[in-house]
């Protein structure tokens, strides 16, 4: 038996000692940073470090959604592919769910794709690439369905009539997400009152305005847009004309020129209103209508006009909203000849003023020979007068009167 001293025994256990201490120094050295690196390295590119990689698809309702699963270092191992409710659509490249819509489009070591048509929004959610070796991998692809609005639609709330309010509702009825409404008017945008709600997976959007009406907005055009993602900035508008009900006006056309017995007269009743009248009604106030008179809707003709057709006339409409009259006098003050109401009001006129200046005319004259009578009466009776006095004094001379007394007497 051979004895170690225990300085030997020591020495050999600090060698091996340090020889430890240089080994983990060494790992430390080059191995510890080496793993910092590739952890890094995936954490900061994590698909890198995956067996499988899925990406995420957005696609139009109606349209092809292709869903794709990468593969890193396949080695013919098992891919298995699922839909939202996890079931399988394909194991290995073999379809395994009957739904025609699923089509397996390309399967390599590198690439899975399939292919689904018509897409819905039922479709919507995770579907999950599953890669089975040693251990199970699998990413999610998700699938996003957007609902492009369809042409809005307008609702009349409450009915525009004239000096109140018309309450329009634009709606949307069905989007993915929600549509974003809005009324223009000439350019210009209204603001509505907006409401939505949740139909699961879509919304419905409305939008409503109140706007003051008068006659003249009647027919003005409004417009409602519809804007979404899924439009591609394109807009869906629906075009609305304002229906603004207000009561009817009535005239009376009246005829060109002088009318003659024996000619022919036709009356226009020009009818406005909302809703327009449908009927018309002629009458003679005071009389009834002549046997010749022929109604056609707004037109009244009569045809060999005579003083009998003398008159009033009168056309009268109405609707809900209210009812208008205009009315058109025949006079015949000459043999043949039919003169209108409105156009007499101007000879009246010129007729009142000729007789006015006629009759000043005639008050000058009388006063003009009146006074000129009363000068010439005033002269003749001072003439009188001095013949009287004239007849005196050679009354006196002939009596023998003193004559100086009688010319002092009638002298004076």
């Amino acid at each position: 038996m051979t004895l170690i001293s225990p300085r030997k025994r020591n020495t050999k256990e600090d060698q091996k000692r340090g020889i430890s201490t240089m080994a983990l120094a060494t790992v430390w050295t080059h191995c510890v940073p080496l793993t910092i690196i590739l952890a890094a390295a995936c954490l900061m590119n994590t698909a890198h470090c995956q067996a499988v990689q899925a990406e995420n698809v957005e696609v139009l309702e109606g349209g092809t959604a292709h869903i794709s699963c990468r593969l890193q270092d396949y080695d013919g191992s098992i891919v298995v592919i699922q839909n939202p409710r996890r079931q399988t659509l394909f194991f290995n490249g073999t379809r395994a769910l009957k739904d025609d819509r699923f089509q397996m489009v390309l399967f390599t070591p590198r690439l899975v794709r399939i292919a689904l048509t018509n897409v819905s929004v039922s479709d919507e959610g995770g579907y999950f690439c599953q890669l089975y070796t040693d251990s199970t991998h699998h990413q999610v692809a998700t699938l996003s369905v957007l609902v492009p609005p369809e042409t809005p639609t307008v609702e009349v709330k409450q009915e525009a009539v004239e000096g109140g309010e018309a309450e329009l509702t634009c709606v949307s009825p069905r989007s993915k997400p929600a549509a974003t409404l809005r009324w223009m008017r000439n350019g210009r945008e209204i603001q509505g009152v907006v409401s939505q709600q949740d139909n699961g997976k879509t919304f419905s959007v409305s939008s409503t305005i109140r706007i003051p009406v008068e006659r003249k907005d009647n027919g003005a055009a409004l417009n409602c847009e519809a804007l979404h993602p899924a439009l591609s900035g394109q807009k869906k508008i629906r075009h609305y004309r304002l229906d603004v009900y207000f009561a009817p006006t009535a005239r009376i056309v009246p005829p060109s020129g002088i009318l003659r017995e024996g000619d022919s007269l036709s009356l226009t009743c020009s009818i406005t209103g909302n809703p327009l009248p449908r009927n018309i009604l002629w009458s003679r106030i005071n009389d009834t209508l002549p046997e010749r008179a022929d109604i056609n809707g707004p037109v009244l003709q009569i045809s060999r006009l005579s003083q009998s057709h003398n008159g009033t006339y009168l056309c009268q409409a109405q609707n809900n909203f209210g009812r208008a009259a205009d009315q058109y006098t025949l006079l015949v003050y000459d043999p043949g000849a039919v003169v209108e109401t409105h156009s007499a009001v101007p000879y009246a006129v010129i007729g009142g003023v000729l007789a006015l200046l006629v009759f000043t005319v005639i008050c000058v004259l009388i006063v003009t020979i009146w006074c000129s009578v009363r000068q010439k009466g005033s002269y003749l009776t001072h003439e009188a007068s001095g013949l009287d006095e004239h007849g005196e004094v050679q009354e006196a001379f002939l009596n023998g009167n003193d004559a100086s007394q009688g010319k002092k007497e009638y002298l004076l």
